[in-house]
Formats: C-alpha cells, sequence, structure tokens
C-alpha cells in the first residue's frame, strides 16, 4: 500500500452520504483540511435509494390520486394510466439535479474527494485505491443497506427490495410488502397509487409500529379506505414461487399471492470486512458503538448515520456529521435529543411526529400525570379544501410541557418544524396558544390544538 506521507489530513471520512457529506462540509468550513471518500454515488442512500427517489414516487402518485379525484373538485380531467419510463424520467431528473448541486458544494470546500471502496486500516488512516490517507481523525460513514430474514433470499425479480423496487420497469398488477414500517407503508402507498393491489404482512400489532398508537389506528383506517389490504401480528413464515409471482405463507396458516413481494423489514449497518473490529472499534450486531458524543472507544474514530444504532434518517446523519465536525474543531457541542428529531412517514395520509409517544410518556411520568388533546382535521378549514381527513395529538406533562406532537393526514410532514421547536424548546400549551396562526392553513390545525390543551377550544368540541 503506497503511503502518501506528504499529507496528514486534519479528518478523513470514510462514506459519503448524509452523515459523511454533513460532517466534510462543516468540517472544511471550519478550516479543518477534509478527505471524503465513497463507493459509490456522493449523496448515498438518501439521494440515490432512499429519501429522494421514494418521494418523487409519492408525488407521482398523488398526482395520479389527485387526478382520478379531480371531478370532486369540479374539474374535468381523464387518468389514463401511469407510464412508469416517464415517472422513472421525472425521479432521475430530481436526482440528477441535487447530485449535480452536491458535487459543486464539495468542490467549493475544497475538500479531497476520493472514489473508491475504502478500508480502516489503523486507527488513524483509511486504505483505497492503493493509497493510503491518514488523518488527525477519523470518521466512519458507512451507511447500510436493505435487510432480509433468515432464509429468505431476495432475488432482484419476484422477491426485492427497496433498490429494486425503485427501479422497477413497470406497475406490479399485485405486491405483498413484507414489513409496515416506514419504506414498507410508503411503497405500499405508491403502489396503490399506481393501481396496484397491495397487502402489507406485519408481525407487530400495527402498521408503523413506532408511532403513537393512535396515529397508527389513523393510518389503518386510512389504507383500508384506499383498499390497501393488510395481515397485522402476522408472522412471515415462508414464500414459494408461483406460476404468475409469488405466494407467501404466514405461521397462522393464512397465504397471500401476488406478482412479487418487497422485504421491507429495515436496513442493516455496512460494516464487514471494512477494518473495524481490526482496529479495535468496538460494535453491537453490526453497528459500531459511539458515546453521546459519536467518539467511539477509540479515541481517533468516530462514527455517524446508519452506521450507528440511532434513527436511520437522513436529517439525524446531517445533524450526527455537524456534531462532530464541530466538536473535532474545538467548538463546545451538545448532544442530540433524538426524540426531539422530527420524524414523517410519506405515505398517503402522511404520519409525522416529534417527541415521546402516550405510551412512552406514561412510562416515565406515571398514568396520572399525563393529559392529552386531540383535534380533528375535520375542523380545519383547509383540510377541509384538500379533503383529507386526519388528526393531531399532543401529549403533555401535567401543568407542563408538551412532551409529543403527533399528526396524521396529508401535508402533514410540512407542519412538524413547528411541532419541534414545541417539544425542544419545552413550551406549554399555553404559551402555543397566544400564538396566532394563519388562516386558513393546516398550520393552524397546530395551534388549534394547543388551545385545546390549554382549556380554550375553538373549533372543536369540549
Amino acid at each position: 500500500m503506497a503511503n502518501d506521507a506528504s499529507t496528514v489530513f486534519d479528518v478523513v471520512i470514510l462514506g459519503g452520504g448524509s452523515g459523511g457529506y454533513a460532517a466534510a462540509l462543516r468540517a472544511a468550513q471550519l478550516g479543518l483540511q477534509v478527505a471524503l471518500i465513497e463507493k459509490n454515488k456522493l449523496g448515498g442512500t438518501c439521494l440515490h435509494q432512499g429519501c429522494i427517489p421514494t418521494k418523487a414516487l409519492l408525488h407521482a402518485g398523488e398526482v395520479a390520486d389527485q387526478t382520478r379525484e379531480a371531478a370532486g373538485f369540479g374539474v374535468k380531467a381523464t387518468f389514463e394510466g401511469i407510464d412508469i419510463n416517464a415517472v422513472h424520467a421525472y425521479k432521475d431528473g430530481v436526482i440528477s439535479g441535487l447530485y449535480k448541486g452536491l458535487q459543486g458544494l464539495v468542490a467549493s470546500r475544497k475538500i479531497t474527494y476520493v472514489e473508491g471502496e475504502g478500508r480502516l486500516s489503523s486507527p488513524t488512516s483509511v486504505d483505497v485505491n492503493g493509497q493510503r490517507y491518514t488523518g488527525r481523525h477519523v470518521v466512519l460513514a458507512t451507511g447500510s443497506v436493505p435487510k432480509s430474514l433468515p432464509g429468505l433470499t431476495i432475488d432482484g425479480d419476484r422477491v426485492i427490495s427497496s433498490d429494486h423496487a425503485l427501479k422497477l420497469d413497470r406497475v406490479p398488477k399485485s405486491a405483498i410488502v413484507l414489513g409496515g414500517g416506514v419504506i414498507g407503508v410508503e411503497f405500499a402507498s405508491v403502489w396503490r397509487s399506481f393501481g396496484a393491489e397491495v397487502t402489507i404482512i406485519e408481525a407487530l400489532p400495527h402498521l408503523a409500529p413506532l408511532e403513537d398508537e393512535n396515529s397508527s389506528k389513523l393510518l389503518e383506517r386510512a389504507f383500508r379506505k384506499r383498499g390497501i389490504k393488510f395481515e397485522l401480528g402476522a408472522r412471515f413464515a415462508g414464500v414459494e414461487y408461483t406460476e404468475t409471482g409469488v405466494r407467501a405463507s404466514l405461521e397462522n396458516g393464512k397465504q397471500v399471492e401476488a406478482e412479487i413481494m418487497l422485504v421491507a423489514v429495515g436496513r442493516g449497518p455496512v460494516s464487514q470486512g471494512l477494518g473495524y473490529e481490526e482496529a479495535g472499534v468496538a460494535m453491537d450486531r453490526g453497528y459500531v458503538l459511539v458515546d453521546e458524543y459519536l467518539q467511539t472507544n477509540v479515541p481517533t474514530i468516530s462514527a455517524v448515520g446508519d452506521l450507528i444504532p440511532t434513527l436511520q434518517l437522513a436529517h439525524v446523519g446531517f445533524a450526527e456529521g455537524i456534531l462532530v465536525a464541530e466538536r473535532l474543531a474545538g467548538q463546545k457541542v451538545v448532544p442530540i435529543d433524538y426524540d426531539g428529531v422530527p420524524r414523517v412517514t410519506y405515505c398517503n395520509p402522511e404520519v409525522a411526529s416529534v417527541g415521546i409517544t402516550e405510551a412512552k410518556a406514561k412510562e416515565i411520568y406515571g398514568d396520572d400525570k399525563v393529559v392529552t388533546a386531540k383535534f380533528n382535521l375535520a375542523g380545519n378549514g383547509k383540510s377541509k379544501i384538500l379533503k383529507t381527513a386526519g388528526e393531531i395529538k399532543l401529549v403533555q406533562v401535567k401543568d407542563g410541557a408538551v412532551v409529543g406532537v403527533h399528526m396524521v393526514g396529508e401535508r402533514m410532514g410540512e407542519q412538524v418544524g413547528e411541532a419541534q421547536l414545541i417539544y425542544n424548546w419545552e413550551a406549554l400549551p399555553s404559551e402555543v396558544a397566544q400564538l396566532i396562526h394563519a388562516h386558513p392553513t393546516q398550520n393552524e390545525a397546530l395551534g388549534e390544538a394547543h388551545l385545546a390543551l390549554a382549556g380554550k377550544p375553538l373549533h372543536n368540541h369540549d
């Protein structure tokens, strides 16, 4: 391995996804000399196989649904079907524009960008393309890949991962979605909007099982109305090929047939064979373990993003990358409150939340110390105009701050910004109730929920 001894970087970053490139951009901004190594494309999963392409597909699905429902708004329109090649061209155009912008941003910060598969060769170096890149500090940001279940083979044809689903050359007539978490319900939503018959199989009792139970039930109700089927509390037993597709078997004896099956049981860390354990980095089930400042047990090594056991969200990766960069630059940093991170599932309807669930609040504070309030979107003018149903639920510590905001409905992801300020600034319901929200907006539903919690409801029943 050739050793370029002429340059010792302040930080060498292995992985150019959300966490890695955010760390690189912030470190360079703070005057550090940075090397950023990425084996595929800058931007990682979020830009190329995750957030951006899935949301583009979801928007295409939204347009399809709006076209079908146009007559309900007095607009004459005819839905003639999905041109999947044109959908992919639209999606890829969005990705391409963002990718070019990101490449230009990295170049403008004078970051040494290296394309190639890197491997940690010591606590202070990464080897790639026959070259050794040495740094005073190394940041591991190698991300994640779709997981499967023991004995379940993803063949990329009839049994596919989310990566395959993003490039599928047709709209399937029918699909089984194995997993009712974020990835599963988003693809179920897209395919249903495109015209497919969809059945979700989820081993836990509810869809979106990490959300407040009320949000999960509202989502299930909306999915039933849309014709999306689901088997809940149903453990997967196996899958076999049929003449026309696949047949999934459940432990309860039920069987479901479809053209394809999407395996959406989560994502696992990319860490095997990259030299982490040889360098002494502590790990658990493939995840790299870090402290609250994202430093591993090896003082010169930090880790961020999907590689560590925190929320697998791009904006969490951004925040973690920035925190590490600022710490390495000598700035004072504050650990991330992961409960205070906004979470959005972009299906139709959207599910958005920040803070903790009612169940978690009762576990922490006690049943008698937790107060909740709900505001139905039926009482919100803009939601009526949009013909969307849903609800905002607040969780409060009695006589104290709002500790959870849980929202279901179209465009609720756009309301979570104010919700995270309410949670993170420990706002009292009375303080939010004093703020005047614009009318008619969906945003005012958040204000009205706080009016209700403050004891002075306006457009909802006591």
